[in-house]
């Protein structure tokens, strides 16, 4: 790879401790420490991973009705899933209720509607309607109760209904199609499953009765269906069976107004999550109530320095594992945005508009969307005020270093620009945003806290400052507690601990700097490219394609299997106006060539008219793998553009 660029673009300013050196100070006095700064504090995490977690549990303030008798066995082999603080009992919907004042716990707006804010006070009673009318419909303690719903506050209510009372949750967004729908709830049978019966997106209604109604017959073990109508149109429900209006499913429990908390064992479910199902049946991974909480409480409040004053974004659907993450934010008793529909109207710059409105403080977006607002050249910095905000935070696939400078230049100057990287395999970060840590360009600044991560070789050795496998060496609370259909955890050791014995193996190739102690990350390592035996990332060429921006728009790049070896098939999408010829492609190898090596240089590049992405804006690498190797990949559900698969299928420049 190339060498490893180190240039500071940000640092904090001197205002106070944040949260991570607070913690750092507790930690010092109750252990008789003198941990200096956060690399050091970060040593004695993953060192003293037991007492790390347990001091985060009181740092966070968790609610509980039972403390522990045990933080974690640490005997039990990571593989083997160990439990985390025994005996202790809880509740996660009381942990994000804990505040019940007046104080703005969600503000809901969207492409097609002006904000509007439902208090924490507002928020406990809701909820509590809803858990008395999950009650009456016989749902209890384990459960599943689904939402096929928009971002909006139907679905942070049910989700903390369901909770309350010990049900589990899990959710998909209105953009998924029938079969990623089916394929995802048909595997957790749902008693409820809450929808909606239209939807906003791009100007338009899309109408969701027909794929609704194709949905619920597929699932006969769902008992209720309850319809939120989202237009003003009249709902006609008579052909979606056991359906009624939201309405009429709470009738009777508006008086209402509290609730009893159902105490549970950390480790019991919480949420269904599950994989993006690209080239195969999605996997549910099962995730616990404990664990996420305080995984989560851990990356808002100690790696984000969240607070009570903050006004917290995130662009997400609720299919995707950002939106659990947004909604832990109630736990620390900020206020949480819930967007709905495209960014870009009513107009391009309807975001940065709801910035300054709103006093969004930490932004979340993803690498996408920054490259959407270059390509529009926007520059908020000059046309916006922005002085609320204070952070911003990407993911869902890596942060290119050109990005750092459009944020730095075009956004604002002083902001932490934190690129954090985890998955919906842990509902979490295996690293990104440290409040007292610099960001270097191109680079997520650290490690989590209580996260030992590495970059391995093929070897199982350690390797800085060059490409590796992302792995962690020691267990965390948000591991899944199971996997779904899954009885013996053939499925989960498969997936994480097959390739190093006894040691999480995340699916990701990074780089960890060992001078500034950041991460690049460079892809997926199971979409790694390997010519002649030689292994990178795809990330590596994305980034220099950056430099051919003006001429092409997207690009995706992928390993074509041959007999005994493999070859880099570099696919272009070109801009407007532009034309794919035999000299820019000669530009684009030897721009790879000297930027990167000779191994890296594409042996076949090739114009294509669409890339597929998942619903959630990650690039479709492995499927578009497969089908240039010969291998038979299905129709999925999970991508934003299924038609595009087709556009590689049977290329005759690809036959061999």
């Amino acid at each position: 790879m190339s060498s490893i660029e180190r240039k500071v673009l940000w640092k904090r300013k001197i205002e106070g401790k944040c949260n991570t050196q607070l913690f750092r100070d507790i930690v010092n006095r109750k252990y008789g420490l003198s941990l200096r700064n956060y690399p050091e504090l970060y040593q004695w995490s993953i060192d003293n991973y037991d007492l790390f977690w347990e001091q985060v549990f009181h740092f966070g303030g968790i609610k509980c009705s039972k403390l522990y008798d045990q933080v974690v066995d640490k005997s039990v082999k990571m593989a083997n899933v160990p439990e985390w603080f025994r005996g202790c009992r809880m509740n996660f919907a009381e942990n994000l209720l804990k505040f019940r004042d007046n104080k703005t716990a969600l503000i809901c707006t969207g492409e097609a509607k002006q904000p509007h804010r439902v208090t924490y006070a507002e928020l406990y009673r809701r909820t509590a309607v809803l858990a008395a009318a999950f009650k009456r419909a016989g749902i209890k303690k384990g459960d599943c109760i689904a939402g096929y719903l928009p971002n909006d506050e139907l679905a942070v209510e049910a989700m903390l209904a369901a909770s309350s009372i010990g049900a589990i949750w899990s959710s998909t967004s209105p953009d998924f199609g029938v079969t990623g729908v089916v394929g995802r709830f048909s595997q957790v049978n749902p008693k409820i499953l809450f929808a909606v019966d239209a939807v906003m997106y791009n100007g338009k209604r899309h109408d969701q009765l027909e794929k609704l109604k194709k949905i619920v017959n597929a699932l006969p073990n769902c008992n209720y269906v309850v319809v939120q109508p989202n237009s003003s149109e009249k709902v006609d429900l008579s052909e979606i069976p056991r359906s009624c209006l939201l309405s009429d499913f709470l009738s009777g429990f508006s008086e209402i107004d509290n609730i009893s908390f159902e105490q549970l064992p950390f480790n019991h479910p919480m949420y269904l999550m599950f994989s993006s199902g690209t080239t195969g049946p999605p996997k549910c991974m099962v995730h616990s109530t404990g664990g996420t909480l305080i995984q989560h409480l851990k990356e808002l409040v100690l790696q984000s320095d969240l607070n009570r004053d903050d006004v917290l974004f995130y662009y997400t659907t609720t299919g995707w594992m950002m939106w659990n993450w947004l909604i832990s934010g109630l736990a620390a008793g900020c206020a949480i945005v819930l967007y709905d529909g495209s960014p870009f109207l009513p107009t391009c710059t309807h975001l940065w508009d709801l910035t300054d409105q709103l006093k969004i403080s930490i932004f979340g977006t993803s690498p996408k969307w920054l490259q959407a607002c270059e390509e529009k050249t926007m520059c908020p910095r000059a046309t916006h005020d922005l002085s609320s905000l204070r952070a911003m935070l990407s993911t869902g696939a890596p942060l290119a270093p050109r990005q750092y400078d459009y944020v730095y230049n075009n956004i604002k100057q002083h902001i932490q620009l934190a690129s954090i990287a985890g998955g919906t395999d842990i509902i979490s970060c295996f690293s990104g945003s440290v409040a007292e840590v610099p960001v270097h360009r191109g680079q997520l600044q650290y490690r989590n806290l209580g996260m030992a991560v590495y970059a391995y070789d093929d070897n199982g050795k350690e390797v800085y400052d060059t490409d590796g496998e992302l792995v962690c060496v020691k267990p965390f609370p948000s591991m899944p507690i199971y996997f779904g259909n899954d009885p013996d955890g053939a499925k989960y050791r498969k997936a994480y601990f097959d390739k190093y014995d006894g040691v999480w193996s995340h699916g990701d190739f990074v780089t960890i700097d060992s001078v500034t102690g950041g991460l690049i990350m460079n892809g997926r390592s199971d979409g790694t490219l390997n010519p002649g035996g030689v292994r990178f990332g795809s990330a590596e060429i994305y980034n220099v394609m950056d430099s051919f921006s003006n001429k092409v728009t997207d690009s995706l790049c992928v390993g074509q299997k041959l007999k005994d070896d493999e070859r880099v098939v570099l696919f272009v999408k070109m801009a407007d106006g532009q034309k794919f010829t035999e000299e820019l492609m000669k530009e684009i190898k030897v721009t790879i060539r000297s930027k990167l090596t000779a191994r890296h240089v594409p042996a076949v590049i090739l114009e294509t008219t669409d890339i597929p992405y998942t619903i959630n804006g990650k690039k479709v690498e492995v499927a578009v793998k497969k089908i240039v190797s010969g291998e038979k990949v299905g129709s999925s559900g999970a991508l934003r553009n299924p038609e595009a698969l087709d556009l590689y299928r049977n290329i005759p420049q690809l036959k061999f």
